[in-house]
């Protein structure tokens, strides 16, 4: 039998966040509506628009949770909007459009704020309203699944993600993020440094900056697979360095403005582990992007022992 569960999330215009999730792998159905507003009769478009009702614009996801996770959901929720914004998403200005994660289950709960939990250690400013869900109005007919009825119609999430995120074979779900007590007890101090506080390893003086032997690289903390040695190539920066992740949505960028400079941080997904930089127009990468990793950051598995180890899955990468 199915393991059928809802879940209400709201991230700007719905008609995107409804498009985006229907086309995730174990997503049975998807619809459009407004959810935890002040009062019953103000659940139309029209008047849900005024932002004066409470109400927000929402994506109904009902899932077979056999199939995908809650993890994989909420993870893609967290990479496809901007979790800091109140009462915004992109262009979508007004209370209607605030972000949030409303459940009618409250086995659901504890999963929720853990998973958020670990969006919270990246972002300091989380503003993603997470309660359970008051009240629930199925929008219109004409809203339905209107991307779908309408290709060129307005959509504040990039279509280009999408194909990241359809044949995704990373399960987030596996690799927990442990409490902070028990990381300082597996991690060396450098390790520590690195990967909770944001420091940086010296150059040339790491593990795995010149070594190129078949394997896959994975998160320390949570034990992730982040990267393939068959992306890692060459380079002068004296850290190991990336054209691409085995898989997008395994690392997540945040803007960097520390020590008077403009850069892009990488972090882990189910770690929140800070990992590096991200890099472009890098005349040594084959693709001109460099993941400028800490080799504190990682853990390398030979590709003989990926099988042993719980990694066999992602053997395909090297043919």
């Amino acid at each position: 039998m199915a393991n059928i569960k809802n879940i209400y999330l709201a991230g700007g215009c719905f008609w995107g966040v409804e498009y985006f999730f229907g086309w995730l792998k174990g997503v049975l159905e998807t619809e459009v509506g407004y959810a935890n507003g002040d009062c019953e009769e103000n659940a139309n478009y029209r008047t849900v628009l005024t932002g004066q009702t409470g109400f927000r614009e929402c994506a109904k996801i009902t899932f077979d949770a056999d199939e995908v996770s809650l993890d994989t959901l909420l993870h893609t929720f967290f990479f496809i909007i901007d979790t800091e914004s109140e009462n915004r998403q992109g262009p979508d200005v007004g209370s209607q459009y605030q972000s949030g994660i409303y459940y009618d289950d409250l086995e659901l709960k504890d999963e929720i704020e853990r998973i958020a939990a670990v969006e919270k250690k990246r972002t300091p400013n989380f503003a993603v309203e997470i309660t359970p869900l008051k009240n629930y109005f199925k929008a219109e007919k004409e809203h339905q699944k209107y991307l779908i009825k309408n290709p060129r119609g307005y959509c504040h999430i990039s279509p280009l993600l999408l194909d990241f995120f359809t044949d995704m074979k990373i399960d987030p779900k596996n690799y927990k993020l442990p409490a902070d007590a028990e990381i300082k007890e597996k991690l060396t101090p450098l390790q520590y440094e690195v990967t909770q506080n944001a420091g940086t390893e010296p150059p040339f003086q790491n593990e795995y900056f010149d070594k190129f032997e078949e394997g896959i690289y994975v998160d320390i903390v949570t034990g992730e697979p982040l990267f393939s040695s068959k992306d890692k190539y060459r380079s002068s920066c004296g850290w190991p360095a990336f054209k691409k992740p085995i898989e997008l949505p395994s690392v997540f960028e945040k803007p960097d403005n520390s020590m008077g400079l403009r850069r892009t941080e990488v972090v882990s997904r189910t770690g929140s582990t800070h990992l590096g930089h991200l890099f472009t127009g890098d005349p040594e990468s084959p693709n001109g992007l460099r993941y400028c990793i800490n080799s504190a950051s990682v853990r390398f598995i030979p590709k003989d022992k990926m099988e042993k180890e719980g990694y066999g899955f992602l053997l395909h990468l090297f043919g």
